[in-house]
């Protein structure tokens, strides 16, 4: 028999933690339940409180609102009070600021508003979707299951958004890396060299003058280049913070090569994803296409939900609609119309965005897998044609030398 660790909320919703003897994790498990607690964590060694089903997952508040959902959505489950559950997560918070934002909210539940309100008033922090879902839930008396839905969405949103920035943090650090190594050999290498020919006064290789006369500009006018760079930039970074401007950037990111279908195929996730959360919670359709084009973020795409809608108003359905706007991959229209015709469309939408996530990750894995090496071949021919004019001149040198 093993000594294990473990932490547990009790009936009257009190965290209680302590050590058991048993054959394995499972068998204390087992054991808590007899006794009327629900186990959260068991283990060989203590665990400090900010390590209890922490989630790895980057991405800042993303990171604290997943965290707050499936400790929400254990604790109503296991018959926990909302505001006892409330309490015990702003506890169990180890973010100063999202600590203060639950306790905010359980504030507010206390005087006498409804969670979903209550949730509305921190937007930065929940979305429209995460309210209206949990508004949903309050309305149908089924809040543990909201939650428990809401945690599986905000989970399978933060595994895809992790993918894609992981995938390209390889080819990012590659080409930043590449340049690197072409600046310091122009600015700092090249000059070395030029000195050494001007002090001989010997005839350059053209392949040389060439380098020496791109050394010599880039350190006259590496800085004005820059600057260019810069203020160019940020005029496009001003332009796209506007409506117009993001319309337009979000446009040509879409008609990208190889880039811009993994873009599509993600957001059409995305829009899959929210709509069967919200259609299997009994959001009505129109609302949910107005949250879920909140939730994109791609303006191009979200703009064209607004035809969806009106299209679902006047009674089209919404596989029609949708298939018009031309914003989304053909299959999805299909599988829409089916969904509309067996009367299952959470289902469909669910199953939707399973194929187009597991599309997403493998239009990224193609797309970095021709990107590498075109960048791999890209700078290994710049730094080559660096090495070998220097070479060349080396090679002048020493003819002139016998």
């Amino acid at each position: 028999m093993a000594s294990f660790h473990f932490k547990a909320v009790s009936a009257d919703g009190r965290v209680r933690t302590g050590v058991l003897s048993g054959a394995s994790e499972k068998h204390v498990a087992a054991e808590l339940r007899r006794q009327g607690l629900t186990p959260v964590w068991v283990g060989a060694q203590p665990r400090r409180s900010w390590q209890w089903k922490r989630p790895s997952l980057g991405g800042g508040r993303r990171r604290d609102v997943l965290f707050f959902t499936q400790e929400l959505s254990s604790l109503l489950s296991a018959g926990v009070p909302l505001d006892r559950a409330l309490s015990i997560t702003a506890e169990l918070s180890d973010h100063a600021q999202f600590r203060w934002v639950v306790q905010d909210v359980l504030r507010l539940l206390k005087s006498g508003k409804s969670l979903s309100d209550s949730l509305a008033a921190h937007p930065s922090y929940f979305s429209d979707l995460y309210v209206n879902m949990v508004r949903a839930g309050e309305a149908s008396g089924a809040l543990a299951q909201i939650f428990e839905r809401l945690a599986e969405f905000e989970q399978s949103r933060q595994e895809l958004r992790s993918y894609l920035i992981s995938s390209m943090m390889y080819p990012a650090l590659l080409t930043l890396v590449g340049l690197g190594s072409i600046v310091v050999l122009v600015t700092f290498v090249v000059p070395r060299f030029a000195a050494i020919f001007e002090e001989s006064q010997m005839r350059v290789p053209l392949p040389a003058q060439i380098l020496i006369a791109a050394s010599d500009s880039l350190r006259a006018y590496g800085w004005l280049a820059l600057a260019v760079a810069a203020a160019a930039v940020l005029a496009t970074y001003s332009y796209v913070r506007t409506a117009p401007g993001r319309l337009w950037w979000d446009s040509f990111k879409l008609r990208l090569p190889l880039l811009g279908p993994a873009l599509r195929r993600a957001e059409t996730a995305r829009f899959a994803r929210a709509m069967a959360t919200l259609v299997a919670n009994a959001v009505p359709l129109v609302q949910s296409l107005g949250i879920a084009a909140s939730v994109l973020h791609n303006r191009r795409i979200a703009g064209s939900l607004d035809r969806v809608a009106q299209g679902v108003k006047r009674g089209e359905g919404i596989a029609g609609p949708l298939a018009r706007t031309g914003q989304f991959p053909p299959l999805a229209a299909h599988l829409l119309t089916v969904g509309e015709e067996t009367g299952r469309l959470d289902q469909v939408f669910a199953r939707m965005a399973d194929i187009y996530e597991g599309e997403t990750r493998a239009a990224v894995k193609r797309f970095t897998a021709l990107f590498e090496p075109l960048i791999i071949l890209v700078m290994g021919v710049l730094v080559g044609a660096l090495i070998l004019s220097m070479l060349l001149a080396i090679t002048s040198i020493n003819e002139v030398a016998v």
